[in-house]
């Protein structure tokens, strides 16, 4: 058990499994303890439920430990079981223990089949199955209800109440047996001997219900249900082979009351009461007094109230192991986090600062200024974007991480299809064998059933991927236009001047000067902007570097446990605190309403500058060449920066659905494993099953003719008004001597040797089959037709 579970933290906890090694230990002691738990005493039961308790803790979203669970409790029913049978049931206390006890081992078992069992993600046990469960339920019940009785009995209670105890016994057996007959693990021995204890009880419940009678004088009603109970208690008997000596002793001693009752209650009502014995049809059908429940302990109904500082089993073992929960709740802040940050302010700021750049390309700005103020050479602005292009090789870049994305998408999507081929493989399997089969033995469910989360996970990686080719297809777009723009900028000096053509010197007027430098001081304030921008999205995201939510979400989580010991911990029971975190980002989403405004003013301003400079140098062509040139390669460089963003979080999403693409081919190669698994039991136990089914056809036929005792048993009776006709008497032929008569039969000549002609035949020794009688044989001889 340690081992399993130091596994499991290795792959599912971020803490080491050494951390926890007194727990480890502990775990592994209380279950040899409970595992050792053989001798009916009642110290073996805070064992069982201390172990149980831990396993519930633990064990929440863990297969196995639910199936070592369900193990455990069978043991404690079990146990309850032995203790009940250990006890001296001769006395009042001793009776009422064991009464308890029967009821304690029947809640366990209610438990056990209705929360525990359930819960398993496969096939229960053949044992475990629920028509085992519930027969060994209603077996326990009614020989807590037999306590009842007992006690009733020995405290000499009144006849009525009795027979009412007594018919709730005989129910409780007929429906153990009832259940054990649609088992397949309850065995043939004990189905008779819940049979014959049906029964005895329904004979006890009618001899009882007669006493009543005789008290109430309603004599004619007491010999039918005497007669009932005779009927009854010869049923039983049938059984006897299946029941102890004690059992049967019962029947007989009960058989030879209710017969002597009879003959003094049919005599008394012929000679003097003279009443109507109503049928059996007739009679009202005794009540019931139904005492006998399944009682489940608290240990095991609620075992976290078990656990804790001041509980009966103390502190629970891995207390310091971070629940799953916690980090799903790291995971769910982290996600809430970069969505705000990135949508609501990162995002809004860089299309702010498009939107500008897009209105400046628009007026052909800056290269308009930029030819005017240096008509020969290259602008220092375009210097200095060209080096920082050429630093970063950037034509070769971005060819170079257009090829990863390329090889990524295609990892991506191998990994998708072999997770999506492994469901299809699966699906056709799982179809091919219910066609096989048939839809009544092949009872699983389909694999979009089975498997309906990962079918759904099939759809959205579809839309995952459908999307980012279009985001690509964008991409690749933008690099063809302005692939020749930034080849020229990613290559030399040189090659640079010469795309961009010299102009003649222009006379510059007092109004041209005037608006140009209106112009320049726009520009620089976009620059400004532009800058600022910059370094509040550095500084956002350092913030969100630094925003570490996790010793929070630890010192929450031990609120939780020190204020609700006994409550499961939730994702959901974080949400203040994610709201609390997250409006630590409040200031930096007011910055985006002030960028805007402060943009609006400047576009103004650009737009009006760049009005003003157009009409002074109206009429002036002189530089147009070269502003087309210096706005193109201006341009390329704004795109470049773009392409470098878009290729950067093309990567990052492409490396995360990778992880996911991952996660999903493993989870569909691990259903499909399983499926192959438990369809191979399955044909297994198909093919045991049929191969089986001569070997266990007179056993369900045995089955059958049990099941058949259920239903009421009707006295026949002849029809009213058709009276059974006399025989005609007939006169058998006489035949001639020597001549032999078919209906005289075959008679054999004298008696061997040592015989007696006159020696009584045996009895039949095969009761249960009466048309196989002893022949009346008698020796060798001579045939003899006389």
């Amino acid at each position: 058990m340690a081992a399993a579970i130091k596994q499991y933290i290795s792959t599912k906890y971020d803490q080491h499994p050494d951390m926890f090694k007194k727990d480890l230990e502990a775990i592994d002691d209380m279950r040899r303890n409970a595992i050792n738990t053989l001798e009916p005493h009642v110290s073996g039961i805070p064992k069982l439920t201390l172990y149980a308790a831990q396993l519930v803790w633990i064990g929440e979203s863990q297969n196995n430990l639910r199936f070592e669970l369900a193990n455990i409790l069978y043991n404690l029913a079990s146990l309850y079981t032995q203790l009940a049978v250990s006890l001296n049931r001769s006395t009042s206390d001793g009776l009422k223990s064991a009464c308890n006890y029967f009821c304690q081992a029947a809640g366990v078992i209610s438990h056990l089949k209705e929360t525990v069992i359930p819960d398993l993600r496969t096939t229960p046990p053949e044992d475990m199955d629920t028509m085992t469960l519930e027969s060994i339920q209603q077996l326990l019940l009614a020989q807590a209800q037999e306590c009842f009785w007992s006690k009733a009995v020995k405290d000499g209670l009144k006849d009525g109440l009795i027979a009412k105890l007594a018919a709730k016994v005989s129910d409780f057996y007929d429906q153990a047996a009832e259940y054990g007959t649609k088992s397949d693990i309850i065995s043939t021995e004990w189905i008779h001997h819940m049979t014959a204890k049906h029964h005895h009880f329904a004979a006890a419940a009618q001899y009882r219900a007669s006493r009543d009678c005789l008290d109430k004088q309603k004599y004619g009603e007491e010999v039918a249900r005497l007669r009932d109970s005779l009927v009854c208690v010869n049923e039983a008997l049938k059984e006897s082979r299946w029941i102890n000596k004690i059992v049967l002793g019962d029947l007989h001693g009960l058989k030879a009351r209710v017969t002597e009752d009879l003959k003094r209650a049919e005599k008394d009502n012929d000679v003097i009461y003279l009443m109507p014995v109503p049928p059996k049809s007739e009679l009202r059908t005794l009540d019931r007094a139904g005492m006998a429940t399944p009682r489940i302990p608290q240990e095991v109904s609620d075992p976290y109230s078990t656990l804790g500082d001041k509980s009966a089993f103390g502190q629970p073992l891995f207390a310091r192991l971070v629940p799953y929960a916690v980090h799903v709740a790291v995971s769910i802040y982290d996600e809430r986090k970069e969505r705000l940050v990135n949508t609501t302010i990162i995002d809004e700021l860089e299309a702010l600062t498009t939107q500008l750049r897009d209105l400046l390309q628009s007026l052909n700005l800056p290269a308009s200024l930029q030819a005017l103020e240096k008509p020969l050479g290259l602008p220092p602005s375009l210097t200095t974007h060209a080096e920082e292009i050429r630093q970063q090789d950037g034509l070769h870049k971005l060819q170079r991480s257009m090829h990863e994305i390329r090889k990524l998408k295609a990892n991506d999507e191998a990994m998708y299809k072999e997770g999506v081929g492994l469901l299809e493989t699966e699906a056709a399997e799982d179809e091919k064998a219910r066609a096989k089969h048939g839809t009544v033995r092949w009872t699983r469910p389909p694999s979009s059933q089975a498997a309906e989360k990962l079918y759904r996970q099939v759809s959205e990686i579809e839309g995952y991927l459908k999307s980012a080719a279009s985001s690509d297809e964008l991409v690749n777009t933008k690099f063809k236009e302005c692939e020749s723009a930034i080849k020229i900028l990613s290559g030399t000096k040189m090659d640079l001047e010469a795309a961009v053509p010299s102009s003649r010197r222009a006379t510059l007027t007092p109004a041209v000067e005037r608006a140009a430098d209106n112009l320049r001081s726009a520009l620089s304030d976009f620059n400004q902007l532009e800058r600022r921008r910059r370094k509040i999205i550095q500084e956002l995201r350092e913030k969100v570097k630094d925003d570490d939510i996790n010793s929070a979400i630890l010192a929450e989580t031990a609120r939780f446990e020190r204020e609700y010991p006994m409550q499961k911990i939730e994702p959901a029971m974080f949400e203040s605190l994610f709201e609390d975190r997250l409006a630590l980002y409040d200031e930096d989403r007011k910055v985006v309403s002030k960028e805007k405004e402060s943009q609006a003013h400047l576009a103004s301003r650009i737009q009006e500058a760049n009005a003003a400079f157009t009409a002074a140098r109206r009429g002036d062509s002189s530089t147009k060449e070269r502003e087309q040139a210096l706005q193109r390669l201006e341009n390329a460089y704004f795109k470049y920066k773009e392409i470098v963003s878009n290729l950067n979080t093309g990567r990052k999403f492409y490396n995360d659905l990778a992880t996911i693409v991952t996660r999903f081919t493993d989870d569909c190669r691990n259903f499909a494993y399983q499926r192959r698994v438990e369809a191979g039991q399955m044909e297994t136990d198909l093919s045991t099953a049929l191969s089986n089914l001569n070997l266990n056809l007179q056993d369900q036929k045995e089955r059958q003719s049990l099941r058949s005792h259920y239903a009421p048993q009707q006295e026949q009776q002849p029809a009213p008004h058709e009276p059974m006709p006399a025989p005609t008497p007939t006169r058998a032929p006489q035949p001639e001597p020597g001549i032999w008569n078919p209906a005289q039969g075959i008679k054999f000549g004298g008696p061997p040797s040592g015989l007696s002609a006159q020696q009584p035949q045996q009895a039949n020794s095969n009761v249960h089959h009466p048309a196989y009688p002893n022949a009346n044989a008698r020796g060798g001889g001579q045939w003899d037709v006389s």
